[in-house]
């Protein structure tokens, strides 16, 4: 209860976080689409990987300062890898929106649905899922590093409080990995230009 109590503030930090992404990212592109200013809507989507630093400070903070290794601080690390691997798509899909909803923009690309075209894009998108894990084993490696611990074996993950979401996120990139790239691979299907040649 102590562990918990302890790191609260930053599980706190960590919703603010998740709230500041989208805010952040609305404003921006209200900004940018609605009110026709370029200058502070880039100002403020500079907010959305702010957020980010201000996590990773506040937990390394935490832990240099004596807070005990805690579930939340293996969180902040698996939300920092997500947001990073994945924000600025996020912000790319979102612009792609606005600008057609209202700035006469193109219609946003669907992704495609199989041939080559499947097969790379379920590829990329794995690869953002590679960087996830990477980001996040390195901010744990930090906050174990200044925690003065050493980093525990695989056979401890399970239950050491942080590192056992590691374990989590690799389960994940597992399934990912078989219900996504390999399933492109494997079973690639028609490509789109295929099978609209076949409605036709």
């Amino acid at each position: 209860m102590g562990e918990m109590l302890l790191a609260e503030p930053l599980l706190w930090l960590i919703g603010a976080a998740e709230i500041g992404f989208w805010l952040f990212l609305a404003a921006g592109l209200a900004a940018r689409y609605l009110l026709r200013r370029t200058g502070l809507g880039a100002a403020l989507l500079l907010g959305v990987p702010l957020m980010d630093v201000v996590l990773i400070v506040a937990a390394t903070a935490d832990i240099a300062s004596g807070g005990e290794p805690s579930r939340v601080h293996g969180l902040a690390a698996v939300y920092l890898g997500v947001t990073v691997a994945f924000g600025h798509s996020l912000v790319r899909w979102a612009d792609a929106r606005f600008a057609h909803r209202f700035a006469g923009g193109p219609r946003p690309v669907r992704p495609p649905r199989g041939g080559r075209a499947r097969m790379r894009y379920e590829w990329r998108e794995f690869g953002k899922v590679v960087l996830a894990w990477v980001i996040a084993a390195g901010v744990l490696c930090l906050l174990t590093v200044v925690g003065g611990r050493g980093i525990p074996e695989l056979a401890q993950w399970p239950a050491d409080p942080m590192w056992a979401w590691l374990l989590r996120v690799s389960t994940v990139a597992a399934i990912w990995f078989v219900a996504g790239p390999l399933w492109a691979t494997v079973l690639p299907g028609a490509d789109d230009r295929e099978r609209d040649r076949v409605r036709a």
